[in-house]
């Protein structure tokens, strides 16, 4: 099982391979996870287009979505193929779009297929396979709900199971009230480590900061970052010194820029834009003076037709900040 003590959500529209390559080169440790890649995409698709991805993102784990054990093993063939270090089946994305395919959350209420999911996948692969869930969906019971879906998903050989503490509410909420509507019951989730103390348990939802992931792992064995390390990637250059034990130093924003400037211009050659890379960096100086300029400038100048890397260092040019407050952003 990889050390992921430290993981960054899968998040749709979001964790790209552009968002991953940047919040790598702030940590080297963290686990990173793509986007969900729906099993039929990944066996008919295009290969290269949805699983390609940078050797710097390892560790990093492919999320999958579908409720097809053989296509689910398939595509996790494929998978391990390029070069993931896990893979990951998704039970708890409560979008329109996985309720019409029956995966995602839908899959809570069915914790038979999904063991049978999960064995398929393990019996395909040599690395780690492991769920995504939450706690419950619409007007299940948590305690019983989650208690089998894990022992089922054990039971099948899972590696580690990953629990957003919130339930999914599939008829009602939108997906996106759904990330912030149904309160987040934490100790439920601790709960289901003490039950399973030999089980990796890992704990998502609403983790703000590194502070509060960290007083997670007095009870759980994994935080997950979402949306506030996408909003505030900054708090990703501490990762490695508060969980991995790496020394404790100034974080070299410049040469940060420099590296995501030349991995755009890479980008811009093999037919891409570099609105594409910067869309993932607009919130890496929040609350820094210049803050906002180089918000404005990343979203404005970079989207230009022709738009080059040089824009990124314009951008970066408009931030004040001392070692002091670089290392703390």
């Amino acid at each position: 099982m990889l050390n992921a003590k430290l993981a960054i959500a899968p998040m749709m529209d979001w964790t790209d391979r552009h968002c991953r390559f940047f919040h790598r080169q702030m940590t080297a440790r963290a686990l990173l996870y793509t986007e969900m890649v729906v099993a039929d995409a990944v066996i008919h698709g295009s290969r290269e287009r949805l699983l390609g991805f940078d050797e710097v993102e390892h560790p990093v784990a492919l999320q999958l979505g579908g409720s097809d054990p053989a296509k689910l093993a398939e595509a996790a063939r494929i998978g391990e193929a390029f070069g993931y270090d896990e893979i990951n089946l998704n039970v708890g994305c409560p979008s329109d779009r996985v309720q019409s395919g029956t995966f995602g959350a839908c899959l809570m209420k069915v914790p038979g297929l999904v063991a049978d999911c999960v064995a398929a996948m393990k019996a395909a692969v040599t690395v780690p396979v492991t769920v995504k869930c939450r706690i419950g969906v619409d007007e299940q019971d948590p305690e019983p709900a989650l208690d089998a879906l894990a022992d089922g998903i054990f039971n099948a050989g899972a590696d580690a199971l990953w629990v957003h503490a919130r339930k999914a509410w599939l008829e009602g909420l939108s997906p996106k009230e759904n990330r912030d509507i149904p309160p987040l019951d934490y100790n439920r989730v601790y709960r289901l480590k003490s039950k399973d103390p030999s089980k990796f348990i890992g704990i998502n939802g609403g983790i703000q900061s590194l502070e509060e992931a960290q007083m997670h792992l007095d009870h759980v064995d994994g935080a997950m970052l979402g949306r506030a390390a996408y909003h505030t990637p900054g708090i990703l250059s501490g990762v490695d010194a508060a969980f991995y034990g790496a020394r404790p130093k100034a974080f070299d924003f410049a040469a940060l820029i420099d590296a995501m400037a030349d991995y755009a211009g890479r980008n811009i050659e093999q037919g891409g834009r570099l609105g594409h890379v910067t869309r993932h960096m607009v919130g890496l100086f929040h609350g820094l003076p210049g803050a906002r300029r180089y918000r404005q400038i990343l979203s404005t100048d970079a989207n230009r037709p022709g738009a080059g890397p040089d824009v990124l260092k314009v951008a970066f040019a408009a931030v004040e900040f001392s070692g002091a407050a670089a290392e703390a952003a």
